[in-house]
């Protein structure tokens, strides 16, 4: 049967042509993962064989034998990768080599700094392997076809890397994906079966399907690894090397993971698990759409990639497999969400990470350190989405504090409740969208007089957080910005007493104020927080805080405002001349202009900044004597 060509010649994705540029530079110093990369493609393709062909027998073709095979020839100059996996279509090969359709791509081009040591971590984790081989070749080309599809539907795409790559129909007998990798000048070193060998046995043993290789100088196969999964050995025959290999095969990633942790359930529900948290910060880890960090195994067979069922959104960044004897070979997604046995596999899989999170942060802070900085806000969800664990979660966060008014985010909650001062029975803390704007807010004042710590809390997922997260170790959580304050026994007699005369003697004042400042506010009043600003605005205890109305707003919500309550420090000079200010329209005039500094001081947007401006300029003249 004659095969159609139909050739074309067809540009790559902008992305494509920079990436391609960087890893070519960044990773000429490691040369030999492209094979590692290219054979753990292979491998992947042969799971998704194994879980399609348990719908439809026929995808085997009559070879139910998969395998990988690596051959070389000094003669052409060439490596082939060869496998009997799935295969792709001529869409699939444009969208899975010509296209980068992955979330984060501009943020992770940006990041590239053209340190050629750190860029090549950043496209470990960004997960780019088949772009490796341009790194040892001038010239690749891969041959494909589909399994299930006819002969006369295979494809051939060619490219020099350059920014353009040939696509053709061509016939191709055997189901599965041949890359050929034409060697630059060079790079001899990989035209020999021994150094081949050794670069499987270094970077994919632990390949659950064999790695074949023609003997040298004989027309016999060899399977040069294992051929068995690393997760079924019993733990103490496998070296540290090993876990860490099998996890950049399985994270897709350049760089050893920060920890791991592997499981063995035998009794009423046997599985295996093994399980690790990366060291760098993946790019999709905000694309919660995006859920493939644990592969599911049956009995050592793949069923799927999808971390949606197995592992909670909050722990997205864990990577690893999931291996069960019990569950059913054909089990669908519908089936994994009513599984009761599913159910119990992620309850334990999640105690399991927490478990090695607790441990990492008592054994070696240091990595916590690490850990945090790089996922901390993504195990903050979990105060929301998992409240069977909320307690263990709440003791593995980390926040910056007035302690250390430091941006490092190194103080526990159990550190804090260390700290509390006798008689206190709250956690203070405070919310805004910067560190800086957390630090200098104007609520911290009477807060520093006294020297109590209070919680510098600025990312979004913050008020998210505290919403959820209202008491630890039997002390509630109070924002120093919402309510009346209350120090409890913190103040003394004489300060209450001191505070009521004032509240007393200013009552006039106040309400003066609020008549002039009409419904802009629910409530005026005197305050006690402040040492050395004129004014402050605070939230019902009901209400919602402000800095939270702002990121709903900012996103769309419909969020009822509610009204600021605006305290006065009557010790404050500009207060002192308000007092003194006898003209009602200066006087108003002033009253608006001490409730736009407040609003200013803790991140809001005023209505009128002009207004604001003029009478600003007109306060700036009268102190001039003009």
């Amino acid at each position: 049967m004659s095969v159609d060509t139909h050739k074309e010649t067809l540009g790559f994705q902008t992305e494509v042509k920079q990436l391609l540029d960087i890893v070519i530079r960044s990773l000429y110093r490691n040369k030999e993962i492209f094979l590692r990369e290219l054979i753990s493609n292979a491998s992947d393709a042969a799971d998704k064989l194994r879980f399609e062909a348990l719908a439809n027998d026929d995808l085997y073709e009559g070879d139910t034998e998969l395998k990988i095979r690596v051959a070389f020839s000094k003669k052409a100059r060439t490596v082939t990768v060869s496998d009997n996996g799935i295969g792709m279509s001529r869409s699939e090969v444009v969208d899975n080599i010509g296209t980068i359709a992955k979330s984060g791509t501009q943020e992770f081009l940006k990041a590239l700094s053209g340190d050629q040591a750190k860029d090549a971590k950043l496209i470990g984790q960004f997960g780019v392997g088949f772009y490796s081989a341009f790194v040892v070749a001038d010239r690749v080309t891969v041959e494909t076809r589909r399994a299930g599809l006819g002969p006369e539907q295979g494809v051939r795409w060619d490219s020099e890397g350059k920014g353009e790559y040939s696509l053709e129909t061509i016939e191709k007998a055997a189901r599965g994906t041949d890359v050929i990798l034409y060697l630059r000048k060079g790079e001899d070193e990989f035209l020999d079966g021994l150094r081949l060998r050794s670069i499987v046995r270094k970077f994919s043993d632990h390949i659950n399907l064999p790695i074949v290789m023609k003997v040298d100088g004989k027309n016999e196969d060899e399977t040069v690894n294992r051929a068995s999964a690393l997760w079924a050995r019993p733990k103490k025959e496998i070296k540290k090397e090993e876990y860490e290999e099998f996890y950049k095969h399985v994270g897709h990633d350049f760089e050893a993971p920060l920890a791991y942790t592997h499981n063995r359930v035998e009794g009423k529900q046997e599985y295996i698990s093994l399980l690790y948290i990366p060291a760098r910060t993946p790019f999709d880890l905000w694309d919660r759409t995006q859920r493939r960090g644990i592969k599911l195994y049956v009995r050592r067979v793949f069923i799927m990639d999808d971390a949606e069922h197995l592992m909670p959104a909050y722990l997205r960044f864990v990577r690893g497999v999931i291996d069960s004897d019990d569950l059913p070979l054909n089990i669908s997604r519908e089936v994994l969400q009513q599984s009761k046995a599913i159910d119990r596999i992620r309850a334990a899989s999640v105690k399991k990470v927490l478990g090695l999170l607790e441990n990492i942060s008592k054994k070696d802070p240091e990595k916590y350190v690490t850990f945090w900085k790089e996922f901390g806000k993504v195990l903050k969800e979990g105060v929301v989405e998992d409240p069977a664990n909320r307690e263990r979660i709440a003791k593995l966060l980390r926040f910056s504090s007035t302690h250390t008014n430091s941006e490092a985010q190194d103080v526990s909650l159990e550190n804090y409740v260390n700290r509390m001062k006798k008689n206190q029975n709250k956690i203070y803390y405070v919310t805004a969208d910067s560190f800086a704007a957390a630090k200098n807010s104007s609520h911290l004042e009477i807060f520093r007089d006294k020297d109590i710590e209070v919680l510098l809390l600025s990312e979004r997922v913050d008020e998210w957080l505290v919403t959820h997260l209202t008491e630890f170790d039997e002390k509630s959580l109070q924002s120093v910005a919402k309510g009346k304050l209350d120090l409890g026994e913190l103040e003394t007699k004489a300060d209450k007493e001191q505070q009521e005369n004032t509240t007393k003697e200013h009552k006039e004042f106040v309400d003066r104020v609020k008549q002039a400042l009409g419904d802009k506010v629910q409530d005026v009043r005197v305050t006690r927080r402040l040492i050395t600003s004129p004014a402050c605005l605070v939230a019902d205890a009901q209400n919602m805080g402000a800095n939270l109305e702002r990121i709903l707003t900012s996103v769309g919500q419909d969020v009822p405002l509610g009204k600021p309550i605006l305290e006065i420090n009557p010790g404050h000079p500009i207060v002192n001349h308000l007092m003194s200010q006898d003209d009602d329209a200066r006087f108003k005039e002033w009253s608006h202009m001490l409730f736009d500094q407040a609003l200013l001081s803790e991140g809001g947007q005023l209505d009128d900044p002009a207004g604001f401006v003029h009478r600003l300029n007109e306060l700036f003249l009268q102190l001039a004597g003009k």
